[in-house]
């Protein structure tokens, strides 16, 4: 586990899209609520296991540099299918029965210090060193269900650790989402989603069993599933479904090396697009929960997914500088626009589908036509970065590192403002709007949710989403 940090808000970097809110601010802050979540060592007499002793201390240390997208060495061990396969020095990874001869092990044992495997990192532990050579003496026995199964996917465990009864401190607010019925809100917590009444802020259950940080959360149209995406930074995401009354896990859609970020379902609620640290963008059928696409067009992390109004068209937010929009039905890229010149972070679209909107750390919200990519306008006066965007009728919401939620009026050729929602404290990391009470929920770094009235701009009802 990481070293337990204290950062003050002052000393907080400035966020870099999520990555600030979780790998510089959040995976130290929350890791301080809960004990370090790995295996224990299995004793000297016992079997070494794959899947539970061996695959969960290489997805920790090794996976982030020698995966399907990065190979340092020309070395790939993602699953155990590739774990067996030679990199470029053309040596056995792993020979059962002999740790010696095994390059695997050669490179946690040798005192090279530009050969030691971690690099960049303190060496394994001896006691791990020591499981790892068990493992291979014993024959380098595969006990999974798939040796072309991610090690993500193969470690992780059945049910994750339990959230605390009560926080010790407030954790970031980093997705929210109301129920379809505008009486609850669901949001982001520490291995759980906490259920509110959306009108006194009362919370009306947890559900458990969900990844250590939840980046994006979406009801189903219909309301019957909620869809929560997250993970552990650097190690492992998840996509789930789950029965929000109930917080039973319907199904796992997916398993990564890292954290997914966002998510939303498509507006027949047929579909489900998701993307995030891998750099892929995936769309799966909701019913049967079967990938049906993955896109690799994105260069850097995808932060941001929405459907336009028709469901037939998607565009996405990267920090490789670019928002896009793919026609839905086959993944096929639209249009690319590269004008901001930053990360984009988060993307939308316009109720007529003719434009997006996209915003980032350039502090701008630009409109561009869905036919060219032609940017149509831009709005201007941020003093942070913009984290999110929400577009609804006329309307355009927008959430910023300046503690500032916005409200713009959409018109064909410009965004008006309309106002400025003030109270935070704290950076506004996650938005969600719901059309029937003409609400506006917004959650901040320091655990605070807010419900607007987004036609008066006065506050409904604000609170701290931490169990007490």
């Amino acid at each position: 586990m990481p070293r337990q940090t204290s950062i003050s808000r002052r000393a907080r970097p400035c966020p870099f899209a999520l990555q600030a809110i979780l790998m510089a601010t959040g995976l130290h802050f929350l890791c301080t609520l809960h004990a370090a979540e790995k295996p224990a060592a299995p004793a000297a007499s016992d079997a070494v296991s794959f899947s539970k002793d061996i695959a969960p201390l290489l997805q920790a240390k090794c996976v982030t540099c020698h995966n399907a997208e990065k190979s340092k060495g020309g070395y790939r061990l993602h699953t155990f299918a590739e774990l067996l396969k030679p990199g470029e020095s053309k040596d056995a990874p792993v020979v059962p029965g002999d740790p010696a001869k095994s390059r695997l092990h050669q490179l946690l044992v040798t005192t090279d210090a530009d050969d030691r495997m971690p690099q960049k990192d303190d060496p394994l532990p001896s006691a791990q060193v020591q499981l790892v050579a068990r493992w291979i003496t014993q024959g380098a026995r595969f006990d999974g269900a798939d040796p072309k199964m991610l090690l993500s996917a193969l470690s992780a465990p059945e049910r994750q650790p339990d959230a605390p009864a009560h926080y010790a401190r407030p954790v970031p607010i980093l997705a929210l989402a109301f129920h379809p019925d505008g009486a609850e809100l669901a949001a982001s917590g520490y291995h759980e989603v906490t259920i509110w009444n959306a009108t006194n802020g009362v919370l009306l259950r947890r559900i458990a069993n969900a990844p250590q940080q939840i980046q994006a959360l979406a009801y189903s149209p219909n309301g019957q599933l909620l869809a929560l995406a997250g993970g552990n930074p650097g190690r492992s995401g998840e996509i789930k479904l789950v029965h929000p009354q109930t917080g039973a896990i319907l199904r796992t859609l997916a398993s990564a090396n890292d954290f997914f970020l966002t998510l939303a379902f498509s507006p027949d609620g047929q579909r489900l697009i998701a993307g995030g640290a891998d750099n892929t963008i995936r769309l799966f059928d909701v019913v049967s929960g079967k990938e049906q696409y993955r896109l690799e067009q994105h260069a850097d992390w995808v932060m941001s997914l929405a459907f336009a109004p028709d469901g037939e068209h998607f565009a996405s937010a990267s920090r490789d500088k670019t928002a896009r929009s793919f026609e839905t039905k086959t993944g096929e890229l639209e249009e690319t626009y590269d004008g901001h010149g930053e990360p984009v972070f988060a993307v939308a679209f316009s109720q007529d589908g003719k434009r997006v909107l996209s915003a980032g750390r350039d502090r701008e919200i630009h409109g561009w036509s869905t036919k060219d990519a032609r940017k149509v306008f831009e709005a201007r006066g941020f003093e942070g970065d913009i984290l999110r965007l929400i577009a609804h009728q006329e309307h355009l919401f927008s959430a910023s590192a300046d503690r500032q939620v916005r409200q713009h009026r959409l018109q064909e050729k410009k965004a008006e403002l309309v106002r400025g929602l003030t109270g935070h404290r704290d950076t506004v990391y996650s938005l969600a709007y719901h059309d029937g009470t003409r609400r506006l929920a917004s959650g901040s770094y320091d655990g605070e949710v807010r419900v607007w009235n987004t036609e008066t701009g006065t506050v409904i009802t604000q609170f701290i989403a931490a169990p007490q």
